[in-house]
């Protein structure tokens, strides 16, 4: 007779957390699931009643698997804040790498959890962010409350941008690069105002007037970040345009086929902006800051995009998906090597390690500031990604 194994629950979960991480909660079925613990459906139904519990389950797993790791801290409450911050830094960059490929999970697929339960994933967060503001503010006691979660906020951004994307680093080189972003990153003063004054892009909006393809592009962006790609049909896409969806259709085969036009878009646009900005100036430095400005710009222009970019892959068909990928990897090293020739002492593979990084602050802003909180807020988001890709601001322009 076979008997189960002890550990069969654990192993439900483990695959529960891979496979909703590498596919989305909305690709992944019981059956997928099955197959990667070796059983049937039925058994796994034994275990659990729905797809959702599974997902829940995972989704808060990952979130106590950060206030778990950090729980040290509370019998520690006399050490050196130096060396407390030190260690729930460690702390977070090791379960965060244990768990990479599900790690993404908190992130981007959290949006499908009930409210209860995305409440209890919340206040994991604000547990985690406590515990790591308590040795913050020990040292930097001029912080502001405010300043305080930005700065602890933005740490965990940085530990969690390696889940978007699998850029290859040995272990060490991983832990050391994070580790050290992060401190520096902590260790951030933040701008009282804009160094540069200039006005706040307006939000784009675009109408039918614009021409059928943009207004669709746009209203798709919309919808896919306001519900979700799976959540989003071709017909409430036609209903946004004021269109018929018969109409839609002899235009865009499929609602996939939208979602892959805003991703080269978005690719096209980080690229063509990289390749303007390295076209003016020779300085690696002055170009940094310029790419760090048109990115920015484009975010804070349609912050839906990259937000939609940054959630949506997996339903992005593989053959633009491997046109798109290859679009990314030239345009990310090509910030790579104006990180290494700007700081000489950092390693190419460390270096996209930082740019992912730096980029995963500005698909975060709205989790990070409300936009309404003016230029004081764009400016600390360019400081933080100024220091988590130079290790300190950019050099003023004369």
């Amino acid at each position: 007779m076979r008997r189960r194994p002890k550990d069969r629950k654990a192993q439900i979960a483990r695959a529960s957390a891979d496979a909703f991480g590498s596919q989305g909660y909305h690709a992944v079925s019981m059956e997928d699931i099955a197959a990667r613990v070796g059983i049937t459906p039925a058994a796994l139904y034994r275990h659990s009643s729905s797809k959702y519990d599974l997902f829940r389950d995972a989704v808060l797993g990952l979130g106590q698997m950060l206030v778990d790791s950090t729980a040290f801290v509370e019998d520690r409450a006399d050490d050196d804040p130096v060396v407390a911050l030190r260690a729930l830094t460690s702390a977070l960059v090791e379960g965060t790498i244990t768990n990479r490929a599900a790690g993404g999970l908190y992130r981007w697929e959290a949006r499908y959890l009930k409210d209860d339960d995305r409440a209890v994933l919340v206040n994991q967060l604000k547990v985690v962010n406590q515990r790591m503001q308590r040795p913050l503010l020990a040292l930097r006691p001029k912080l502001s409350s405010s300043q305080a979660w930005t700065l602890s906020s933005a740490a965990l951004t940085v530990i969690g941008s390696i889940t978007d994307h699998s850029n290859p680093l040995a272990v060490g080189e991983i832990r050391s690069v994070l580790n050290t972003m992060t401190a520096e990153l902590l260790a951030a003063e933040l701008p009282a105002g804009r160094r540069r004054v200039a006005p706040l892009p307006t939000l784009l909006v675009v109408g039918a007037e614009a021409g059928m393809y943009e207004h669709v592009l746009f209203e798709s962006v919309r919808l896919f970040y306001e519900h979700g790609y799976r959540n989003t049909s071709m017909e409430d896409i036609a209903s946004a345009v004021g269109i018929q969806a018969s109409g839609l259709y002899r235009s865009f085969p499929g609602k996939a086929d939208i979602l892959a036009l805003a991703y080269r878009r978005a690719a096209d646009q980080h690229s063509s902006d990289t390749a303007a900005a390295l076209s003016r100036t020779s300085d690696p430095e002055e170009a940094l800051d310029e790419v760090i400005d048109e990115y920015l710009g484009r975010v804070m222009e349609w912050p839906d995009l990259p937000y939609v970019y940054y959630t949506e892959r997996h339903n992005v068909p593989d053959v633009d998906l491997r046109v798109l990928e290859t679009m990314e990897s030239s345009t990310m090293d090509a910030w790579a090597r104006l990180v290494t020739a700007a700081r000489p002492e950092m390693k190419i593979g460390a270096a996209r390690y930082a740019v992912g990084a730096a980029l995963a602050l500005t698909v975060d802003f709205r989790r990070l500031f409300a936009r309404e909180s003016g230029r004081e807020s764009v400016a600390t988001i360019r400081r933080l990604m100024e220091v988590t890709l130079l290790g300190r601001p950019v050099k003023k322009r004369r």
